[in-house]
């Protein structure tokens, strides 16, 4: 099973929730796709982990060999090539990666080499396997991280996948093939207005969701309306908490060390198996 774990915006509890869910699981695998800020390995440290380095194709020119034509600066919708002073001048970051200047080229003069632009981790946290992207600083876009970072899943594991905030291609990567979306909404004005446009996302994409409020202060009508008017299944509200915050903020997985706790993310997992399986 994969269960995706969203946020409108970066500090409203993503790898909180993320971290937990997979400490309660069973057989999971924590999947850290928010690759610009991986930060799941602060709580699941990882002794020693494989790194594999993730590489992208772009073009090269001969410039010997190019003729000013074009076709290929046309061609291309991200202005990654451009003809000035007589030659052509390629811009690696913009670069999609997709080939079709090399193919298209009529003479021949473009060919594709690798760029890296960026590295996935991987290994155990006791029982849990950990799969983490991080991309190079500058680098325009993670997708190809997270697709590395999504193959081969095993589909017997629970797979939770702690994906970008927001909601850009990178998230629409990280959701794709999820058996369940969890919004994780911070009850403010604020909070609502950035979940919303999750919610539209994972509506598009038509993928089972649920939502949870983070940090309730016992004042969480806001998102309570919000998730009634839109007809989001409220799974639970994790209270704003001053032990859950200090564990937090020292590292530790509260679900590991207190037992109340642990309670309501077993609660909230039980209840996406429970949907998954209607």
């Amino acid at each position: 099973m994969k269960i995706s774990v969203l946020s409108g915006k970066g500090g409203t509890g993503k790898t909180f929730l993320s971290v937990n869910l997979a400490q309660v699981a069973k057989d999971s695998v924590y999947i850290d796709c928010d690759v610009e800020e991986p930060n799941g390995n602060l709580f699941l440290k990882v002794p020693n982990p494989k790194i594999d380095m993730v590489d992208v194709l772009v073009p090269v020119v001969d410039q010997d060999k190019c003729n000013g034509c074009k076709e290929c600066v046309e061609f291309c919708q991200f202005n990654a090539l451009a003809y000035v002073g007589g030659e052509l001048k390629i811009f690696n970051e913009l670069c999609h990666s997709c080939g079709g200047c090399t193919l298209l080229c009529p003479q021949k003069a473009l060919k594709e080499v690798e760029r890296n632009i960026g590295k996935v981790e991987s290994g155990f946290s006791n029982e849990i396997k950990v799969k983490s992207g991080e991309l190079n600083i500058g680098e325009a876009t993670g997708v190809p991280i997270i697709e590395k970072l999504l193959e081969d899943m095993d589909s017997h594991k629970n797979n939770i996948v702690d994906c970008p905030p927001g909601s850009s291609c990178q998230v629409m990567e990280s959701i794709k093939g999820s058996d369940y979306c969890l919004l994780v909404i911070e009850p403010t004005k604020f909070g609502i207005h950035n979940i919303n446009l999750v919610y539209q996302l994972v509506k598009l994409f038509d993928i089972p969701y649920g939502a949870v409020i983070n940090k309730d202060m016992g004042d969480s009508k806001v998102a309570e309306e919000f998730c009634k008017k839109n007809n989001i299944n409220l799974l639970d509200k994790i209270p704003y908490n001053e032990e859950i915050g200090k564990l937090n903020s020292n590292g530790y997985i509260v679900a590991k060390e207190n037992e109340d706790f642990r309670k309501i993310f077993e609660n909230i997992l039980g209840k996406i198996q429970e949907e998954v399986q209607q």
